[in-house]
């Protein structure tokens, strides 16, 4: 299993499969209607992933939830290119989505062949996918690599004259098996590694890691009640640069 350097997008060889989570198609409509004009994205993210697709020789893309955006309906754009996108893509590879909280109306969108799976989640041997903003199911507590998404992770850095950029970040760390065990009420799990991936569109804003926040400002159930210690998770750049433990970060 490896990140692609330069992309938001993970490479698992075991099962010949393209990971990538967060492709909100349908936020330039959003953006439009609040006086923003931005042409679409989605020929350029599948452009991409077509070239990750050859690049890695994928038999299989997995994507973790909001392939769109409008998050109570199906908006214009939505309806005009996901369906073209993903019958695009899956002449390529087979294609495996896990529904995510702005997936409403996914599978009416989406072209045979597509395999939609419920919002929580599915599992390929020994890793699990979840999108990040449910409980997992309790079947994929058995596999050594959970990966979701959701919180769209970035860092932010600092100089002492206040200013601040944000990158996007990978998060690589540990789920507390022993809270997942008393939760599920099951006496083994795997080994449960945790990779928290970017988002794939680059419109999209993210959460800073690095900045304090309460519960109740963090995405999903196992961040919110503390069962991945994000503090001892390690975080990395897009190019790969490894910028340490999160509890070193400020």
């Amino acid at each position: 299993m490896r990140f692609i350097k330069n992309y938001p997008a993970l490479f698992i060889e075991e099962i010949k499969a393209l990971v990538i989570a967060d492709l909100h198609i349908g936020i330039e409509y959003e953006m439009y209607k609040s006086g923003i004009n931005i042409p679409s994205q989605v020929s350029k993210m599948k452009r991409t992933i077509k070239k990750l697709i050859e690049q890695t020789k994928a038999k299989r893309l997995v994507i973790l939830g909001d392939v769109k955006h409008d998050v109570l309906g199906v908006n214009y754009q939505e309806m005009k290119e996901i369906p073209k996108f993903l019958e695009s893509l899956s002449k390529m590879v087979k294609i495996d989505i896990c529904l995510g909280n702005h997936d409403t109306y996914l599978k009416e969108l989406s072209p045979k062949g597509v395999k939609i799976h419920g919002s929580r989640g599915f599992k390929i041997g020994k890793f699990g996918f979840n999108h990040g903003h449910t409980w997992p199911s309790k079947e994929i507590f058995s596999c050594d690599y959970l990966i979701i998404s959701h919180i769209h992770p970035m860092i932010q850095f600092k100089d002492k004259f206040g200013y601040r950029i944000i990158k996007p970040v990978w998060i690589k760390g540990r789920i507390h098996q022993e809270m997942i065990k008393k939760r599920y009420k099951i006496k083994k799990t795997g080994k449960l590694e945790v990779i928290i991936m970017p988002a794939f569109n680059n419109l999209l804003g993210g959460t800073p890691v690095n900045v304090k926040k309460t519960s109740d400002e963090l995405l999903g159930p196992l961040l919110k009640n503390e069962f991945i210690d994000m503090d001892e998770s390690e975080l990395y750049l897009l190019d790969g640069t490894f910028l340490g433990e999160l509890k070193n970060i400020h």
